[in-house]
């Protein structure tokens, strides 16, 4: 289980559950947090081999405490800027509104953002991939080229290492 990944599942499931809900984000984070680690409990449980039953388990509390954490920073991140990050995204998103975006792919790119500004120890070629495969997964196959379009504008944009993908 990679802890930065689970934190960004978490996050994402968390804005999308404050968005379609109306939940406050600690209530969507603590759901979305329960859910998915159970299911990254279980998926590392099936996958695992040599460890023992209990030391299987510490590594993926721990784990999980660290991803809950992450997802934590990261909407808060997210939501504390959504003005910044949708006026960022309007600007980018050539032909396209915030309102005509599948709602997932807005918040992948609200989290992805967040990342690249707000958080100086995530390498900007990291959050893009990253945003990517949400995006592939949980939305689209072109939605992986369209997260990557408008998140490749903008960090060229700022003078950021350019991304070939």
């Amino acid at each position: 289980m990679k802890t930065r990944r689970l934190g960004r599942e978490i996050a994402l499931s968390t804005l999308y559950q404050y968005e379609v809900t109306g939940e406050t984000r600690e209530r969507a984070l603590e759901s979305s947090r329960d859910v998915l680690v159970a299911l990254a409990l279980e998926a590392e449980h099936e996958a695992s081999g040599g460890m023992r039953a209990a030391e299987r388990f510490q590594v993926a509390e721990e784990q999980a405490v660290e991803a809950g954490e992450f997802a934590d920073e990261l909407t808060a991140a997210a939501l504390g800027g959504i003005g910044e990050l949708d006026e960022i995204i309007s600007e980018f998103a050539e032909g396209w509104s915030l309102e005509r975006m599948a709602s997932i792919d807005r918040n992948i790119l609200r989290l992805a953002l967040a990342e690249i500004i707000y958080f100086d120890d995530i390498p900007v070629s990291v959050s893009i991939d990253e945003a990517v495969d949400l995006a592939k997964e949980y939305s689209t196959e072109e939605s992986g080229s369209f997260v990557n379009g408008i998140l490749g504008a903008f960090v060229r944009s700022r003078g950021m290492a350019p991304i070939d993908r």
